[in-house]
């Protein structure tokens, strides 16, 4: 089975197609799944580390850009078109799967076009503009959350969750007899490009943290921006850090964080859940349709996370929440076992499974949408 795979630009639209890619070799040994994605994003780096092959288009971003930037990005998509055209001609995939951003439409609609099946994937409570414009051109579609079912064509919509890599499924490693057990692991993420608020916020929390906490061991995902001048700023502390402008091995530190400090895009709230982590949320102002704020409210409503909205986020507010929270382990666990509940592990086979059937794959799970 060959599938290609439209997802770029940013980890949040990546990294559920690297999980999917991964569980598609898992379930049908000598499957093949090949990323289209653009020579900008975030995907040049990740795809080929991953062991796929990333084949480029030209495309743009629409939403968010102003007047130009959104003229530019749709007088790309009939060269994309074209490209996946070329490409679903010389590739024969059996289905094309779009994870939403504006690598998507070239895709989809080139395997509309050429009588290949389609799927789309929906991470967000609300939509994004692409995945709303294709979802009649899809076979199926895949949400992660119930509210967002109403948006799409019932028939074909199913609510599996984000898929996310089986990496942050597998427990902790146990540490060795003889080691001495440290302080609190905390994780600052502000998504793969960053975040300058969160980044100044650490900054500026450092002197309370460290007072309240001195044995705090922090990993911290930088951006390349800030990465020099937060490092310095971990350094002059004298706080024990693991700071880098991109952290590639998300799971293993996820795995060690007793709390996580990070934007909600609803693949990190995914990974988070289900790593059964409590967190601080502090959602990115800009989400188009406020969706960062939504995925992070899920959680704080379920008891799993304290939401901080970045117009109200200073050095003293994040300092307070993170030693508050660090100060009670009680309430850590219990925020813990609250994440949990809220995690969905079989995501990517559930995902798998369906298309699977609906390409007619032999041995694909009962209850997939037919073909059609």
């Amino acid at each position: 089975m060959r599938v290609l795979i439209a997802a770029g630009g940013t980890g949040g639209h990546l990294y559920p197609g690297v999980a999917l890619a991964r569980e598609f070799a898992r379930l049908e040994p000598g499957s093949e799944a090949i990323f289209v994605g653009t020579d900008r994003g975030l995907e040049t780096k990740v795809v080929p580390r991953e062991g796929f092959e990333l084949i480029t288009i030209t495309a743009r971003g629409v939403m968010g850009r102003g007047m130009w930037g959104a003229v530019q990005g749709l007088a790309a998509v009939p060269v994309g078109l074209l490209q996946c055209l070329a490409i679903c001609r010389q590739r024969r995939p059996d289905l094309a799967i779009g994870i939403g951003g504006y690598t998507s439409p070239p895709l989809v609609l080139a395997a509309f076009l050429l009588g290949i099946k389609r799927a789309i994937l929906e991470p967000n409570v609300h939509p994004g503009v692409a995945n709303r414009v294709l979802s009649p051109f899809a076979n199926l579609i895949f949400v992660s959350f119930a509210a967002t079912v109403p948006f799409f064509a019932p028939g074909k919509t199913r609510i599996v969750g984000t898929p996310i890599r089986r990496e942050f499924l597998e427990a902790p490693p146990e540490p060795p007899p003889d080691r001495i057990v440290g302080g609190p692991t905390l994780v600052v993420l502000g998504g793969s490009q960053g975040a300058r608020s969160i980044n100044r916020a650490m900054v500026a929390a450092l002197p309370r943290l460290l007072a309240a906490h001195p044995t705090v061991r922090v990993i911290h995902q930088t951006g390349e921006r800030d990465y020099e001048e937060v490092a310095m700023a971990y350094r002059n502390a004298r706080l024990e850090a693991e700071v880098s402008p991109f952290l590639f091995d998300v799971p293993r530190a996820f795995r060690q964080a007793d709390l996580i400090v990070s934007r909600s895009g609803a693949t990190t709230v995914a990974e988070i859940t289900a790593c059964g982590k409590p967190a601080i949320l502090i959602p990115f102002p800009h989400a188009i349709h406020g969706h960062q704020e939504r995925n992070a409210r899920i959680l704080e409503e379920a008891g799993a996370a304290t939401v901080i909205l970045d117009a109200e986020l200073t050095g003293e507010a994040l300092a307070a929440a993170i030693t508050a929270l660090l100060a009670n382990p009680g309430r850590l666990g219990e925020m813990g076992r609250c994440s949990k509940g809220l995690g969905r592990a079989d995501s990517a086979e559930r995902v798998v499974m369906a298309c699977r059937a609906l390409v007619g794959k032999a041995g694909a799970l009962a209850g997939g949408a037919p073909s059609r």
